[in-house]
């Protein structure tokens, strides 16, 4: 599985933006799917992941309430809608998948087998 993550850019606290993250290869209907975040100096963060149908989510704390993940698998691509962002959301995103034999998506970045190459997002004050 290839991944290729867009979508990121500067937006002001208090916008939106989404990110985008399209997978190569036949499989991505099988994937459970995450979004993770690193900010400089910081240790790779959870964001949200999702099941492979799509009716299952999980959020981060943080992100809980202003952000949304969701699939298309017809299109071979998972979303992350991000709402009154915050300068504390600055950082790289990253799109992950699991290994199509795990059908449960987890908050654990070590789970996951494929990565994308990652799309800025930074937030102003």
């Amino acid at each position: 599985v290839q991944l290729q993550a867009s979508g990121g850019g500067l937006v002001q606290a208090g916008g939106s933006l989404r990110l985008s993250c399209a997978a190569s290869g036949r499989t991505f209907s099988r994937n459970a799917m995450g979004w993770f975040r690193q900010a400089p100096g910081k240790g790779r963060e959870f964001v949200a992941s999702i099941n492979r149908s799509g009716d299952s989510t999980y959020y981060a704390d943080s992100v809980k309430g202003r952000f949304a993940i969701f699939r298309d698998n017809a299109g071979n691509t998972v979303y992350l809608q991000m709402n009154n962002l915050k300068p504390e959301d600055t950082a790289v995103y990253y799109c992950a998948a699991r290994n199509l034999y795990y059908s449960v998506h987890s908050p654990r970045f070590y789970e996951y087998d494929y990565w994308g190459q990652g799309t800025q997002v930074t937030v102003s004050s």
